[in-house]
């Protein structure tokens, strides 16, 4: 829907990510990677003491092979962070391969549809995308500053005058209108990478989607000095290139909160040098949601433990509106929690599916 300009807060459930983190975490990975395995260990354990302040009881549940979840601290309320790590008998690059195999994802908890984008993107590739009757009936009543899904101005206008409300079946209208409003977004942020993401204005408070990414991806310090070549691409995408690196695109229906949301997704895999030895990282980078989130940004990372087994080791962090004041400490505490039991669910599924 809309220009992958991310995602309002509706006032449900927050989910992923801390970039402060993130940086930490990417900084100390690639260290990770240039030791040896059998020191590995060792390192790895000190990363989930030192930085994620895990206790030795979650350090040796992770080791025994089941999922650990964590909300890190944020520095402001908009902001939610969650680690999550487990351990996996199987070669670091299974985990790559299914990652780029988006039909394996929609056994995983939470996902309801997902297609990936042609090269270039078409207009049938979301053709089994469908509005949910509650979100028709909210884009109705859709004004600037006061709508239940979060748009850009011009798309609140579009439905309010391009939709025959009037009709008996104006469902029909309004997916057709909203699959074309995601491919003009997308072909937008490829031709012009974040700028083209726009601002929304479903709420009082604007949200530029592009000083959102910046916002989360300065603080990770560390990881430009690493990949600088990665960082560049995440922030600097089209024009900056990523050599060993594949990207697509594709959009997801998923319910990890109140309500199902639909994003559309720009997936990185690569295998890049380190400072000392290669790494292997999965990023996917949110270019638009229907709720919740306005930005996101996740990061996976393959830790060798041995060389048959492997850290699964991801930071998703995001910016949301509607989490501070009373009432939104209290849907923040409720988001995060659920946020952090999917999270933990979706680790033991990857697992399973890899030790088959």
């Amino acid at each position: 829907m809309a220009k992958p300009q991310v995602l309002k807060a509706e006032r449900g459930v927050a989910l992923l990510q801390n970039v402060v983190s993130i940086g930490c975490l990417a900084g100390s990975l690639l260290l990770f990677a240039s030791a040896r395995c059998h020191g590995q260990a060792d390192a790895v354990h000190g990363f989930f003491k030192q930085n994620i302040g895990l206790s030795d009881a979650e350090v040796a549940q992770i080791d025994q092979g089941k999922a650990v979840a964590k909300v890190i601290d944020s520095p402001r309320p908009s902001q939610v962070f969650v680690f999550g790590a487990i351990s996996i008998k199987a070669q670091p690059s299974s985990y790559v391969a299914m990652a780029r195999d988006l039909n394996k994802l929609r056994s995983l908890p939470g996902y309801l549809a997902i297609q990936q984008f042609s090269s270039p993107p078409v207009l049938s590739d979301l053709s089994e995308f469908k509005i949910d009757s509650d979100d028709v009936n909210d884009l109705k009543k859709c004004k600037p500053e006061d709508c239940e899904i979060q748009l850009p101005s011009e798309n609140i206008e579009a439905f309010r005058s391009k939709i025959n409300w009037s009709a008996p079946d104006p469902g029909s209208q309004v997916n057709e209108l909203a699959r074309q409003m995601a491919l003009d977004s997308l072909v937008a942020y490829q031709q012009g990478g974040n700028a083209a993401l726009g601002i929304y204005r479903d709420k009082s408070a604007p949200s530029r989607v592009s000083d959102q990414f910046k916002a989360l991806l300065a603080r990770t310090k560390v990881l430009p000095e690493e990949l600088p070549s990665f960082y560049s691409y995440l922030l600097d995408y089209p024009k900056a290139t990523l050599p060993g690196s594949s990207s697509v695109f594709y959009w997801e229906k998923v319910k990890f909160g109140l309500k199902p949301t639909f994003r559309i997704n720009q997936q990185i895999t690569a295998h890049l040098q380190g400072q000392h030895s290669p790494v292997d990282v999965v990023a996917i980078k949110q270019l638009y949601a229907s709720h919740y989130f306005q930005t996101a940004l996740d990061l996976y990372f393959c830790v060798p433990r041995s060389s048959s087994e492997f850290y699964l080791i991801t930071v998703k962090g995001s910016e949301q509106a509607g989490l501070t004041g009373l009432k939104g400490g209290t849907v923040r505490k409720v988001a995060v929690d659920k946020t952090r039991s999917s999270l933990a669910k979706s680790l033991e599924a990857i697992k399973a599916q890899l030790e088959r």
